[in-house]
């Protein structure tokens, strides 16, 4: 059975189901957006100049990463790796979870700013969790640095289905072609 009649027959069962689909395809979106942050998050690293930036501490605003947190390197990691997901995830969660057909040049600036507000929380948040699994769990820093992700990409996932649900209400109209088929 086609996605497309998976999607019609639980639009047929009404709102309830067709949300409910909606949200397990959500799921499998937000687990390949994760896999591209996890990959980024641990190939980026492995370049020798991004790597040297982790032995050099970076204090902005509310972002501070001590070297014990990884350095203005981790920084860049972590949150390239996120913006690469969000990316990712903006353009399958459009087409495949909610088969809309938003106009993306009112939806994309509103994903952004949503999106970059969640990105200064977690890039906040990601250094703050993982000093704290570093240093006062003793935990080394490749498992402290993953599952501070993981945090971050579950409170970011909890938010971005009723957003996207809202911006992407707007569903794709049938093919002529399509319709004449049936």
């Amino acid at each position: 059975m086609a996605l497309k009649d998976i999607d019609k027959a639980a639009a047929d069962k009404g709102s309830g189901v067709k949300t409910l689909w909606q949200f397990v395809k959500f799921i499998f979106v937000s687990l390949l957006a994760m896999i591209v942050q996890f990959a980024l998050l641990n190939l980026l690293k492995l370049i020798p100049q991004i790597r040297a930036l982790y032995d050099q501490p970076f204090s902005w605003w509310v972002f501070v990463y001590t070297v014990a947190a990884g350095g203005l390197g981790y920084f860049i990691v972590s949150n390239t790796a996120n913006i690469a997901a969000q990316i990712v995830a903006f353009f399958v969660n459009r087409e495949k979870t909610f088969n809309s057909s938003a106009n993306i040049a009112v939806t994309l600036p509103i994903y952004i700013i949503f999106t970059v507000a969640l990105i200064v929380f977690s890039a906040w948040l990601n250094p703050t969790l993982k000093d704290l699994f570093v240093e006062k769990l003793d935990w080394n820093d490749g498992l402290a640095a993953n599952a501070a992700t993981m945090i971050c990409s579950a409170v970011q996932f909890f938010l971005y289905f009723p957003v996207d649900k809202i911006l992407f209400r707007k569903p794709k109209e049938e093919a002529p072609a399509e319709a004449a088929a049936e």
